[in-house]
């Protein structure tokens, strides 16, 4: 028995595996799984053997979870999987992210939809129930999307205590629950709110991805809309980090995906701004603030002999729990990277696909 490294790639034409073992250095790829399906969350889920859970959409067949007990080959789709009651008056469009429950709560699976809302299972996946508290929140009428919909795109449970549960929706704001998500308060003070309209100061916030330090889960880091904040008391106040991130006078940081290694290096990739939403002059540039560190720099040129007018989605960029670590970010050119030295250097995975939506790394025992 050895560990194996796999890498789920979700595109919005199907599912790609990428396999190596714990060198990283020598990649197989298997698929197309899903052929034709949106893929906009994955979950490799070891707790019960090697499942492996997909989000996926169809704009004629709508939004289904899938399921997977032999790496892909072949899949179930759950029956009884999320959805609104026609009382609600909410559409369920897509599964924006899958995540497991705490490490006591080996069958708990917990899912982000839009329109937002927030479901758990507590049978591995065969069943979904809605936590309605989230939708029925007094601020909810003032709720608005962004330009990728309203969606419920990050969803974090405190490593230390599972009740506590924090979600981000696009573009509403950030919410946090300490009772397993019975009740929620919006956790907004200091974020760049975006001007909606709408009467509730506590939501109108633009979160792009959201990630939570292991070790001291009081401390969080947002990428959002208005620039890259941080909170060190559990969401309750937020503070800019942008030092190194603004290249001119009048520009703000604008990007996606936002990562946290497990040495406690934070990595996002900047873009352009919020209209153009392309790599800044072409150069595709990977910036970190390492442990230890208070200033982002661009820490790694990954093709410094193109240029790349791409974008990186939030969901598409991760990092793996090995020593050392490994850096993954998929393009929405379709083209995969990974960096093994702290995004130093970088490696193209072989293959191109169409538009990335998520890139998940799974370490396996085999």
């Amino acid at each position: 028995m050895g560990k194996r490294v796999k890498l789920l790639v979700g595109t919005n034409k199907g599912l790609f595996i990428y396999s190596s073992d714990v060198n990283r250095r020598e990649w197989s790829l298997s698929g197309p799984f899903l052929s034709g399906w949106e893929v906009y969350s994955i979950l490799g889920d070891s707790r019960q053997g090697h499942r492996i859970f997909a989000g996926t959409s169809h704009a004629a067949y709508g939004a289904t979870i899938r399921m997977s007990n032999d790496m892909g080959e072949s899949w179930t789709q759950i029956e009884q999987g999320p959805s609104y009651s026609k009382e609600s008056g909410f559409s369920l469009n897509r599964i924006w992210q899958l995540v497991p429950g705490g490490t006591m709560e080996p069958k708990t699976l917990y899912a982000g939809v839009e329109e937002a809302g927030i479901f758990v299972s507590r049978d591995s996946g065969v069943s979904w129930q809605e936590l309605d508290a989230l939708t029925k929140h007094p601020t909810r009428p003032g709720w608005f999307g962004g330009a990728g919909g309203m969606c419920l795109h990050t969803i974090i449970i405190d490593p230390h205590n599972p009740l506590r549960i924090w979600v981000a929706i696009s573009a509403v704001g950030l919410f946090r629950s300490e009772d397993g998500g019975q009740s929620w308060v919006a956790c907004n003070h200091g974020l760049a709110r975006v001007p909606t309209g709408q009467p509730y100061e506590e939501v109108g916030y633009c979160i792009h991805k959201m990630v939570i330090d292991p070790n001291q889960p009081d401390t969080l880091y947002m990428q959002e809309h208005g620039g890259v904040f941080k909170s060190i008391d559990g969401g309750d106040h937020w503070i800019s980090i942008e030092d190194g991130l603004t290249l001119k006078e009048g520009d703000y940081p604008f990007g996606f995906p936002i990562c946290l290694s497990p040495t406690g290096d934070l990595f996002l990739i900047p873009l352009e701004s919020s209209e153009q939403r392309t790599m800044r002059g072409g150069k595709l540039l990977v910036y970190g603030m390492l442990e230890g560190e208070h200033r982002w720099e661009p820490i790694g040129d990954v093709v410094p002999e193109e240029q790349k007018h791409v974008s990186v989605l939030r969901d598409a960029m991760s990092v793996d729990s090995m020593d050392p670590y490994g850096l993954y970010f998929g393009t929405t050119s379709g083209e995969v990277f990974y960096s093994l030295d702290r995004g130093k250097s970088w490696n193209r995975l072989p293959g191109q696909f169409s538009r990335i939506l998520s890139v998940k790394p799974w370490i396996v025992e085999e």
